[in-house]
């Protein structure tokens, strides 16, 4: 799944025979799952028609403020674009279009949307060689990356002069990866590599029955997704569960025992930066699985049980640059509660679910948490949407590695 996918992108032609590139620029973006608006400068439209950009788009095209061809004119509000999008990019800029953005000079509305946008702009420049040197461009360019603009390169190539050089719009695909890649690479978990667990863990009893509790694993997924939105990639040990995902930075590993998560969380964690143990973990496990279905003889059954592995402690033992992260269901003293298995267990963070808060809990869609830090700090938050509550893990993650 790109990065790209339900963003909002703004793009702006400029009037360069680089121009005829922004179809399948369009595409590749409604491919990688993005919404497209685009404006037009008045002198594009002998490159490319809005027709086209518009049937790709899904979007009416605008290259002015007013609807001429309506009787009833309607204004077409530039701030209104600039604050929709999440992206802006200016493809082809040309030469004029780069030196009216370098000086404020709004004199079309691709121009006064883009001294309106509050979002990352992107330009890539497109022209001839020698006007791609030339001091003045120069002065543009750089002008318009003090602004914070972003620039996208120029290629080498073939120009419609017929001359070889600088000055080649980038391809379609490689924009596009740009822009991917320069999204990826400001995240704050950019290259960070986390240990997620979720859902339940079944313990066998016989070949049809188990031991087991009414995780669903939302809480789980959602944090995973939610980190995997801030750039992490995401090992994730689930237990049987309903649940799905996909992303291409969170890889999904099923499990189904204690024992399994044992193992696979301890083969992976050395390799990692975070791990969140979000799991329900069952404590015990019948001592012996019989072989074969039970059959009901009898009125009562005994099953003698034994603890299981104590996933969340072996690794507060062992860890060494690790952030740990784990959680804590209770039913009565939670605070106290939680903050021994904090300290007994060598965590980081703990988080703090309370079956008592209505609405909180196994299954449902929302979810009540207290976060307590190592040095005893409680933040408690509203009852929230699991997605909400994920996000608010995930940022005091990453405050706590940036602390």
């Amino acid at each position: 799944m790109s990065i790209l996918k339900d963003k909002k992108i703004l793009l702006g032609i400029s009037g360069g025979i680089a121009a005829y590139k922004t179809a399948p620029l369009i595409r590749l973006f409604i491919k990688a799952g993005a919404n497209v608006k685009v404006i037009m400068t008045p002198a594009s439209k002998d490159f490319v028609t809005p027709l086209t950009l518009s049937t790709l788009s899904k979007n009416p095209v605008l290259s002015s403020f007013t609807n001429d061809d309506d009787e009833n004119d309607t204004w077409n509000n530039h701030v209104d674009l600039g604050l929709w999008a999440d992206y802006f990019l200016i493809a082809p800029a040309t030469a004029n279009t780069m030196s009216k953005m370098a000086n404020g000079n709004s004199d079309n509305f691709l121009l006064a949307s883009y001294l309106s946008a509050k979002c990352p702009v992107y330009f890539a420049p497109a022209m001839d060689l020698d006007m791609y040197k030339h001091q003045s461009t120069v002065d543009s360019i750089a002008t318009l990356q003090s602004f914070g603009n972003i620039m996208i390169p120029a290629t080498s190539g073939e120009l419609a002069s017929g001359l070889v050089g600088e000055g080649r719009m980038a391809e379609p695909e490689d924009i596009v990866a740009f822009i991917e890649n320069d999204i990826l690479d400001k995240l704050p978990l950019r290259g960070k590599k986390i240990l997620l667990t979720a859902g339940p863990t079944y313990e066998a009893i016989d070949p049809v029955r188990f031991i087991g509790n009414h995780s669903s694993g939302k809480m789980g997924f959602e944090i995973a997704k939610s980190a995997a939105k801030q750039g992490a990639e995401v090992i994730l040990i689930a237990g049987p569960t309903q649940q799905t995902v996909s992303h291409h930075l969170i890889n999904v590993l099923p499990v189904v025992s204690a024992q399994d998560m044992y193992d696979a969380t301890h083969s992976y964690f050395k390799d990692v930066d975070v791990a969140i143990l979000s799991a329900a973990v069952a404590d015990y496990k019948p001592k012996f699985i019989e072989s074969q279905k039970i059959k009901k003889k009898s009125s009562t059954l005994t099953l003698e049980l034994e603890k299981t592995k104590d996933i969340l402690a072996s690794l507060g033992e062992i860890k060494t640059h690790q952030l740990l992260i784990g959680f804590a269901l209770e039913t009565n003293n939670e605070l106290e509660n939680a903050k021994g298995k904090l300290l007994k267990k060598n965590l980081d963070l703990i988080v703090l679910n309370s079956l008592q808060d209505k609405g909180a809990g196994f299954g449902g869609d929302n979810n009540k948490i207290t976060i307590i830090d190592s040095k005893l700090n409680i933040t408690p938050y509203q009852l929230k949407s699991k997605s909400e509550v994920a996000n608010d893990i995930v940022l005091q993650l990453i405050k706590k590695l940036n602390a």
